[in-house]
């Protein structure tokens, strides 16, 4: 079990932010991709930002789409008040990625290591389960990340749920948070986001 305050408090961030969102989430039609950062797909998604701050933290987190069609999550990560996260993430969508392996994201670091975390319809007393897998950056280069399915570990409320299962027919939520427990500033550049692999092919 994981009993870091940071992990409980994204939780707590994800539960208010599912309170707070009403409307129908979309569907993204092609499954070929998952963000591109394009202009029209960026209003579907509604990308925001969600730092440690629901627990009194004092990270802070931007977001910025650039001109290229790409976005830059960066920010400053504090440790201070029980704090030591922050992220960027989607509204609820609806994504079927059930033919893929797996995630390859095109990224420009700052050498940290980041998370992608994903949503499906997979619960847990109720509240949704956040899957999550790790990537390491390079400083100031573009390089290709590559990250199976199969990697995405469940938790809750910092609690390790290892039989729970990432239902890739049904992606609810992406996104990104960096918690590496290193205090300071922190940006990675996101070109896009897109499934790789055919499902029983190899690849």
């Amino acid at each position: 079990m994981k009993n870091s305050s940071y992990t409980i408090a994204i939780f707590l961030s994800t539960s208010l932010l599912a309170l707070a969102n009403t409307t129908e989430a979309p569907k993204i039609e092609d499954s070929s991709t998952v963000a591109e950062f394009d202009n029209a797909e960026v209003k579907k998604m509604e990308w925001q930002i969600v730092d440690d701050g629901v627990m009194g933290g004092l990270s802070k987190g931007n977001l910025r789409m650039t001109k290229n069609e790409t976005m830059v999550f960066s920010g400053n990560l504090s440790l201070e008040n029980n704090g030591g996260f922050s992220s960027v993430r989607s509204a609820d969508v609806k994504m079927d990625l059930k033919n893929y392996k797996g995630l390859t994201l095109r990224v420009n670091g700052d050498g940290r290591t980041y998370q992608v975390r994903l949503a499906s319809d997979a619960r847990f007393r109720s509240s949704q389960v956040s899957f999550m897998a790790e990537f390491e950056t390079t400083k100031d280069e573009w390089t290709v990340v590559k990250i199976p399915f199969k990697k995405f570990e469940g938790s809750w409320r910092g609690m390790d749920l290892p039989d729970k299962v990432l239902n890739t027919a049904d992606i609810q939520r992406v996104g990104l948070l960096i918690a590496d427990k290193k205090e300071g500033p922190f940006a990675v550049e996101v070109d896009w986001i897109r499934p790789y692999g055919k499902a029983g092919k190899k690849s």
